[in-house]
Protein backbone atom coordinates (compact mmCIF):
# COMPACT_ATOMS: atom_id res chain seq x y z
CA UNK A 1 0.00 0.00 0.00
CA UNK A 2 3.19 2.34 0.31
CA UNK A 3 4.65 4.10 -2.77
CA UNK A 4 7.72 2.21 -3.80
CA UNK A 5 10.22 2.78 -6.16
CA UNK A 6 10.57 0.13 -9.48
CA UNK A 7 13.98 -0.07 -8.50
CA UNK A 8 13.76 -1.63 -4.98
CA UNK A 9 11.17 -3.99 -6.25
CA UNK A 10 13.05 -4.92 -8.68
CA UNK A 11 16.10 -5.40 -6.08
CA UNK A 12 13.69 -7.72 -3.87
CA UNK A 13 12.20 -9.64 -6.78
CA UNK A 14 16.82 -10.13 -8.18
CA UNK A 15 16.98 -11.40 -3.90
CA UNK A 16 14.34 -13.89 -4.38
CA UNK A 17 15.77 -15.42 -7.31
CA UNK A 18 18.94 -15.73 -5.40
CA UNK A 19 17.82 -17.94 -3.02
CA UNK A 20 18.49 -21.50 -2.74
CA UNK A 21 14.55 -22.38 -2.88
CA UNK A 22 14.30 -20.76 -5.66
CA UNK A 23 17.20 -22.76 -7.75
CA UNK A 24 15.84 -26.29 -6.55
CA UNK A 25 13.69 -26.50 -9.57
CA UNK A 26 10.23 -28.22 -8.72
CA UNK A 27 11.64 -30.80 -6.72
CA UNK A 28 13.51 -32.11 -3.99
CA UNK A 29 14.78 -35.68 -3.18
CA UNK A 30 17.47 -37.47 -0.83
CA UNK A 31 18.02 -41.29 -0.55
CA UNK A 32 14.88 -42.51 -1.54
CA UNK A 33 12.81 -39.52 -0.34
CA UNK A 34 10.84 -37.28 -3.21
CA UNK A 35 8.98 -34.18 -1.99
CA UNK A 36 7.05 -32.16 -5.53
CA UNK A 37 7.40 -28.58 -4.72
CA UNK A 38 4.05 -27.99 -7.24
CA UNK A 39 2.05 -30.46 -5.78
CA UNK A 40 2.47 -30.50 -2.34
CA UNK A 41 3.17 -34.55 -2.43
CA UNK A 42 6.00 -36.41 -1.16
CA UNK A 43 6.61 -40.42 -1.49
CA UNK A 44 9.17 -42.29 0.03
CA UNK A 45 10.67 -45.77 -1.77
CA UNK A 46 7.44 -45.07 -4.38
CA UNK A 47 5.03 -44.62 -1.63
CA UNK A 48 3.12 -41.76 -1.80
CA UNK A 49 3.05 -40.43 2.16
CA UNK A 50 0.09 -38.53 4.08
CA UNK A 51 2.10 -35.17 5.15
CA UNK A 52 0.20 -32.27 6.72
CA UNK A 53 1.71 -28.97 5.45
CA UNK A 54 4.08 -28.51 8.15
CA UNK A 55 4.99 -32.23 7.41
CA UNK A 56 5.95 -31.31 4.25
CA UNK A 57 7.69 -27.49 5.16
CA UNK A 58 9.93 -29.60 7.68
CA UNK A 59 10.78 -32.93 4.95
CA UNK A 60 11.70 -30.10 2.41
CA UNK A 61 13.66 -27.75 5.18
CA UNK A 62 15.72 -31.35 5.88
CA UNK A 63 15.82 -32.31 2.51
CA UNK A 64 17.25 -28.90 1.34
CA UNK A 65 19.87 -29.55 3.93
CA UNK A 66 21.06 -32.90 4.17
CA UNK A 67 23.93 -33.59 6.66
CA UNK A 68 23.50 -30.29 8.41
CA UNK A 69 22.70 -29.87 12.15
CA UNK A 70 19.74 -27.36 12.43
CA UNK A 71 18.64 -26.13 15.63
CA UNK A 72 15.21 -26.34 16.89
CA UNK A 73 15.26 -22.16 16.59
CA UNK A 74 16.39 -22.82 13.15
CA UNK A 75 13.61 -25.09 12.13
CA UNK A 76 10.72 -23.00 14.01
CA UNK A 77 11.48 -19.53 11.75
CA UNK A 78 11.94 -21.66 8.61
CA UNK A 79 8.71 -24.04 9.15
CA UNK A 80 6.46 -21.49 11.53
CA UNK A 81 7.93 -18.13 10.52
CA UNK A 82 7.80 -16.90 14.10
CA UNK A 83 10.23 -16.58 17.37
CA UNK A 84 11.14 -19.06 19.02
CA UNK A 85 10.30 -19.49 22.66
CA UNK A 86 11.99 -22.50 23.63
CA UNK A 87 9.25 -24.12 26.07
CA UNK A 88 7.05 -25.48 23.56
CA UNK A 89 7.38 -29.38 21.92
CA UNK A 90 5.70 -28.75 18.57
CA UNK A 91 9.34 -29.33 16.94
CA UNK A 92 9.21 -32.92 18.59
CA UNK A 93 5.86 -33.34 17.91
CA UNK A 94 6.18 -32.82 14.29
CA UNK A 95 9.39 -34.33 14.04
CA UNK A 96 8.16 -37.31 15.56
CA UNK A 97 5.34 -37.95 12.97
CA UNK A 98 7.28 -37.31 10.25
CA UNK A 99 9.53 -39.80 11.33
CA UNK A 100 7.02 -42.35 11.69
CA UNK A 101 5.90 -41.85 8.64
CA UNK A 102 9.14 -41.94 6.60
CA UNK A 103 9.67 -45.04 8.58
CA UNK A 104 7.17 -47.06 7.37
CA UNK A 105 9.24 -47.30 4.49
CA UNK A 106 12.64 -47.46 5.26
CA UNK A 107 15.48 -46.62 7.55
CA UNK A 108 15.38 -43.43 10.11
CA UNK A 109 16.75 -40.65 7.77
CA UNK A 110 16.16 -37.90 10.85
CA UNK A 111 18.97 -38.01 13.45
CA UNK A 112 18.57 -36.39 16.80
CA UNK A 113 22.01 -34.60 17.95
CA UNK A 114 21.24 -33.77 21.64
CA UNK A 115 21.47 -30.52 22.24
CA UNK A 116 22.29 -29.61 18.76
CA UNK A 117 19.19 -30.30 16.72
CA UNK A 118 18.17 -32.26 14.13
CA UNK A 119 20.11 -33.96 11.04
CA UNK A 120 18.62 -35.41 7.96
CA UNK A 121 21.38 -38.36 7.59
CA UNK A 122 22.13 -39.25 3.76
CA UNK A 123 23.34 -42.82 3.53
CA UNK A 124 26.77 -42.80 1.98
CA UNK A 125 26.80 -45.48 -1.30
CA UNK A 126 29.11 -47.44 0.41
CA UNK A 127 26.49 -47.80 3.62
CA UNK A 128 24.93 -50.31 0.31
CA UNK A 129 27.28 -52.31 -0.08
CA UNK A 130 29.05 -54.25 1.74
CA UNK A 131 33.23 -53.79 1.66
CA UNK A 132 35.30 -56.20 0.21
CA UNK A 133 37.81 -56.03 3.73
CA UNK A 134 34.71 -58.33 5.44
CA UNK A 135 35.32 -61.30 3.30
CA UNK A 136 38.85 -61.60 4.01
Amino acid sequence: TKPFAFEELLARVRALLRRPEQRTGLALESADVHADLVTQQAQRAGQVLDLTAKEFSLLCLFLRHPNAVLTRTRIFDAVWGEQFDGLSNTIEVHIKELRRKLEAYGPRLIQTRRGRGYVWEVPSPADDFPSSSSNA
